[in-house]
């Protein structure tokens, strides 16, 4: 699928659709300070095997894709929900 790297949108800070850029945004390193991390370490110590089953069978045919507009004139961003897509370029 292909984007364009600047759309026409709605500006909820601004309140008024005005030109935007799209940005692709990328994963964050995990925090090792949340419970879930904790708990993953806390499990996989010692002799222990691994917390939870191996994923069976294939991979997934698309990916999530998730996008940033950032507005142009008062330069806030915001995000709407995510769409799959097997292939995703800005243009």
């Amino acid at each position: 699928m292909k984007m364009p790297r600047v759309i026409k949108r709605y500006c909820p800070k601004c309140k008024v659709h005005s030109d935007h850029e799209v940005e692709r945004v990328k994963k964050k390193k995990a925090s090792e300070l949340k419970w879930g991390q904790r708990r993953f370490r806390k499990v996989t110590a010692g002799y222990r095997g691994f917390p939870r089953p191996k994923p069976e069978g294939r991979e997934k045919p698309t990916r999530r894709v998730y996008l940033r507009y950032r507005c142009k004139k008062c330069k806030k961003a915001h995000s709407a929900t995510c769409f799959r897509a097997k292939k995703f370029d800005l243009v």
